[in-house]
This record gives C-alpha cells, structure tokens and sequence, in this order.
C-alpha cells in the first residue's frame, strides 16, 4: 500500500500532458410518470439539467481536482458548444487549455435523459462527427503539443523523453497505441481487441500476452465495473485490485477518474498496487455523484482512510466478537488488514514511525495492545506508566490506526491466529524469524513486512528520565 499524506503531496506536484476528444456533457433530469400518447415511449418531466466539460477534458478535470497541473490539448467546433467548453476550461487554474478550432466541424455535445427517482438513463443524444480531422488540423494539433503525429508520435516523443504514456484506448486495434506505458480498456473493449471471452482474471491473464505485444505496452489494465480492476504485466505479474463499496448513482466518466488518478500517482512515483488502490477508492467516490464527477484529494483522504473520522473509543474492539465482525466486513470489501502490536506505554515518535509505516503496508491497520497484567509480566511491577485503556485511546486517536484490539497474553500469538493478517508489522530491529506470528500469516498466504524504526526513542529511556529528573 502507501502512505497517502506523503503520495498526496508528491501528486500536487505533479504536470500532465492530457491529448483527446473534448465535448459537453449534458444532464437532463426529471420524473418519468407516463406514456407519450403519440407513441410507446417514457415522458420525462424536466426538472432541472447541468452541463460538464466531458470526454478528456474530464480526466483534465480530474487532474485538477487532484491538485496537479494538466496541460490539455484538444478539438472544437466553431460553435457556441466549443465556446462554452473553452470558457468552462479557462475557469480552472491548474489546466492550461490548448484548443484548437476547426470550423468544419461540430463540437461534440452528448445529452442524457435522467430519471431521478430511479436514477436510470432514460436516452442519450449525441451531436459529433465521426470523420477524421483534416491534414491541416492535425499539423496545428501537433504543433499545439511541440509534437510529430497526434497518436504514434506523440507516443514516442514521450518515450525518449522518459515519460509515462496512458491511453485511455477506444479502438480494438491496440497496435496503433505501440509504445504506450500502460493501456486501460474496460472488459468489453479488452474482449473485443483480444477476441477473447473475458470473464475474470484467468481470461485476462491468458488474454494479456498477445494484447501486450500488439502494443508494445508495459501492462495493460482491465477495469471491470463492480468486479473492480486488473492489471496484467508484460513481467507476467497480474494485481487485481477488488471495487470499493459505493452507492452507485452514476457512472458517467468513472474511467476518465481512473485514468486521471493512474496519470498523477504514477507520475509521483507511486508503485502499480499503490496507483491502482488510490484509482479503485477515487472511483468509487465518482460514481457515488451525479453526472460526470471530479474527486479531490480530501475526499480520496475520507475513502481511503475512512476510520479516521471515527472517534478513538469506536476504534477499540471491547469483545472478541466486535473484533471479528469488523475483520469479516473488511475481508468482504476485499481489503488488506495489517498487524501490529506492543505495549505503547508512552507513546513516542518511535511508535508513530512503525505505526504509519504499518498502515502504509496495508488497507486497515489493526494494533494489538498489551494488557495491564501482561505489561507487568514483560517490564516489571512499576509498569504501565498508563493503563491499558488510557494507551488504548491514545493508540486509537492517530489516524493510521483503524482498531485496537487488548491481548492478555504475553505476545500476540493468539490475536494474530484469530485475525490471520494479510500483513504482519514489526520494527526492523526484528529479524523475520523472531516476529511472533510469522509462521501463522505464512500459512495463510501473508507476508510478514519489517519497517525502519527511530532511533534514540523508547518508552524504558522516558520513564527511566523522569525518574532521574525527580530524584
């Protein structure tokens, strides 16, 4: 996993070169009640109607939302639908537009037909022309981007720049995307470009190999709605990265999301499975809003993290029961729970270090505290300094923490047999063979993950000072 403060502030730093169809996307929401008379066709009562720069201006929209800066480059008509959409684009700071005008052709405007009550597309109108831009359009689009070819030359001038390429791609003919970092087609576009039944990752898997030398690409990723998404690499790796639970109200330009997301993590170095879960979580929050969506990094934060708004005493398991019922919904929601454990009598920056970079490792992260009775045990009968519930809520109060869970024994070995942790943490002054549990998280397919820790800090030096500073 990742840590997201740190991955935020690299994304916001980021630049985006966005190339592609820009239109305006239009919402028309109402009431279907009736029958038209004249023909066996719904009646929508208009309500209300909202009008979005769509296409790739969304995912540079998207970008924005994220706090980078995109540079976006694309097409219009010499219409009032291409006027509206420059000036919407104008509007955001952190997007640069480069628009150029062909006035041979429409401005790509798309309307849906909403109920509201049933929050179902009714009908879509779309006003666009097909045929290709002309020899002297696409030279001006070229130029726009300091550039060669639109496709394949903007592609290889990326390459030699040492810059990622993602193609968003809409033809089944990937073999015009060569050179392309990574390509994010949806299962039906996946199927119909590999001519192959696509039904879970074994056909991605079987399907990725031909896919990825017909466009030379590093991975190609299959996003594949409420199944959530997956990644194939030509290294043979294959990450699948389960949806987010979302209440679904609209999943107009949920891709466009993914994409943008993909672009600005990747471009601050994040790894593939960090890139993908912070795509994963950013759409589900889009397709949670109406119409074609943006997602900032605050509500990334609130997916991502959503424990955090909890209070510290709701991130405490008080029976065994709470704790299995909270483990249970995290695994259905497909999600990575973590481990680790101490007695955290003082907390120190020592402890903060080893806890995020726990949380860092994985999807929820759960503490395992020491009793009282078991503190005593293992430091002496002046120990705790605090009781277990007073270092349970100072635990629970950070963020990176999602649960804390009391042990009365005197290591862990029982807690971590009954939670069987995806990730199981402890400070690298541990070799793996010393971390009590590892056997257990080994046998369950786990990985045991071992994390820098601070020196000069511990709680035994704190309180052996302030004795001193007393006597």
């Amino acid at each position: 996993m990742f840590d997201f403060d740190a991955l935020s502030q690299a994304m916001v730093r980021q630049s985006v070169l966005c190339i592609g169809d820009l239109m305006l996307d239009e919402f028309v929401y109402g009431e279907v009640s009736r029958i038209s008379p004249e023909a066996p066709a719904p009646v929508i009562a208009v309500q209300r109607s909202e009008t979005n720069v769509g296409g790739a201006g969304n995912v540079a929209r998207n970008i924005a939302a994220l706090g980078a800066r995109c540079v976006f480059v694309g097409l219009i008509g010499d219409d009032v639908t291409g006027k509206a959409l420059q000036a919407e684009l104008e509007k955001e700071p952190q997007i640069e537009p480069v628009l150029i005008v062909d006035p041979a052709r429409p401005t790509t405007r798309k309307a849906r037909f909403v109920s509201e009550h049933f929050s179902t597309h009714m009908l879509r109108a779309d006003w666009e022309l097909a045929a290709p831009a002309s020899d002297d359009i696409e030279d001006r689009l070229i130029a726009g981007v300091l550039t060669a070819r639109v496709i394949g030359e903007v592609i290889a001038a990326a390459r030699k720049l040492g810059k990622r390429v993602i193609v968003d791609p809409k033809s089944a003919n990937f073999a015009i995307y060569r050179g392309a970092t990574l390509l994010t087609p949806n299962r039906k576009e996946f199927a119909e470009a590999t001519r192959r039944r696509i039904d879970g990752d074994a056909d991605i898997a079987a399907a990725a190999t031909e896919a990825l030398r017909m466009a030379d690409a590093e991975a190609v990723l299959v996003t594949r709605s409420e199944h959530g998404m997956t990644l194939a690499h030509r290294d043979g790796a294959l990450i699948h990265v389960p949806a987010q639970p979302a209440k679904v109200r609209d999943v107009s330009g949920a891709g466009d999301t993914v994409v943008a997301v993909l672009s600005v993590a990747l471009a601050a170095a994040a790894d593939w499975d960090s890139a993908l879960r912070l795509a994963t979580a950013a759409a589900a929050v889009a397709v949670s809003k109406p119409g074609t969506a943006t997602v900032s990094l605050k509500e990334l934060r609130r997916k991502i993290l959503p424990e955090a708004s909890l209070a510290a005493e709701e991130k405490i398991a008080l029976t065994t029961a709470d704790l299995d019922a909270r483990v249970a919904e995290w695994r259905a929601q497909g999600l990575r729970v973590g481990f680790t454990n101490g007695c955290f009598d003082i907390l120190h920056p020592g402890h903060v270090r080893v806890v995020t970079q726990a949380r860092a490792a994985c999807d929820r992260l759960i503490v395992g505290l020491n009793s009282d009775a078991s503190v005593r045990r293992l430091k002496g009968p002046e120990r705790p300094v605090q009781d277990e519930r007073a270092r349970a809520e100072v635990l629970a109060a950070l963020e990176a923490v999602d649960l804390v869970a009391i042990f009365e024994q005197d290591t862990p070995l029982e807690l971590i047999t009954r939670i069987k942790p995806s990730v199981l943490v402890k400070g690298g002054d541990y070799t793996r063979e010393q971390v009590v549990g590892h056997e257990v998280v080994a046998a369950n397919g786990g990985e045991v993950v071992l994390v820098d820790i601070l020196p000069g800090h511990s709680t035994t030096s704190l309180v052996q000072r302030a004795r001193d500073k007393r006597s």
